[in-house]
């Protein structure tokens, strides 16, 4: 795993099409003049992505030093029972995994599904065995050069708190986290207020996984509003009602020496955001000094 600090968006801002862009193979450079070196492509509504696309998207991350990775399909459910629901589900990992192929991204982030029916614990057991088999059938086919990434997740009756994340990671060596904070804020009803929080979930992190997949974790951030259930909406960084704020968490990355790719999802202005977090960090890592 890298061993390197990356930022970038998930996704193209208003702004690059508002400039005249058309084509996300045309991405990787208007990144890179930014200051930018990360790019998620979604698969969120289902995988539909060309070869001769997909190649041209990897000739110009590649030649630009932008590292890809990719966003499985939201509706993934690792809690589900039904055998034909299982194939379905087996099939989302497997037509992703050949398109971060043909990408060449280096990480697939996965939702791990719902938790509104049920015993939580048991829903989980289900979940981290089914993981086992998606593993193994993906290891059988060969699939297995993109490292899985667990998400966290905003809403409270989706299976996807940070100990259930841990949990899913310790299915497999090879699973990383993938901590969205505004997630975990939202779930948390408002819980990222203090460095000291942000301090907490990295400790539990480490607990969890070992300091390697901590120190090289996928992060998601974005200012979020949240209700009673959770996550409601993204916003921009210019929404400083919501939150959480970044600034805390880029000062325990640089202190701890962490490298993750760090993916901004904000709505509509995730470039202009994950360059004003890098400029962050950097203005973190020069008063660790």
């Amino acid at each position: 795993m890298e061993q390197r600090i990356r930022f970038g968006p998930a996704g193209n801002s208003d702004s690059f099409y508002a400039q005249g862009h058309t084509s996300t193979a045309e991405a990787p450079a208007w990144l890179h003049a930014r200051g930018l070196d990360a790019f998620e492509y979604s698969f969120g509504h289902g995988v539909r992505l060309g070869e001769a696309t997909a190649a041209a998207i990897r000739a110009q991350a590649e030649a630009q030093d932008v590292q890809l990775s990719v966003h499985m399909p939201y509706f993934i459910n690792l809690a589900v029972q039904e055998d034909e629901k299982k194939a379905a589900n087996i099939r989302y990992f497997v037509e992703s995994l050949q398109a971060a192929r043909q990408l060449g991204a280096k990480r697939a982030v996965f939702h791990p599904g719902s938790a509104a029916k049920g015993d939580r614990g048991e829903i989980l057991r289900r979940a981290c065995a089914f993981l086992r088999e998606i593993l193994a059938a993906l290891d059988g086919m060969g699939l297995n050069d993109t490292t899985l990434c667990a998400e966290t997740m905003g809403k409270i009756n989706q299976l996807g708190s940070l100990e259930e994340v841990i949990a899913l990671c310790n299915v497999d060596a090879r699973v990383w986290p993938a901590l969205d904070f505004g997630h975990l804020h939202c779930r948390g009803l408002g819980a990222i207020q203090t460095k000291r929080d942000y301090a907490d979930i990295l400790d539990e992190l480490e607990r969890g996984v070992g300091l390697e997949r901590a120190r090289t974790l996928h992060v998601h951030f974005s200012r979020i509003e949240f209700t009673k259930g959770g996550e409601k909406m993204h916003h921009t960084f210019a929404d400083v009602q919501y939150g959480p704020e970044f600034y805390p968490l880029g000062e325990l990355l640089a202190e701890r020496g962490y490298a993750p790719v760090l993916i901004c999802e904000s709505k509509g202005t995730m470039a202009e955001d994950a360059a004003a977090m890098r400029q962050m960090y950097e203005e973190a890592l020069r008063h660790t000094k």
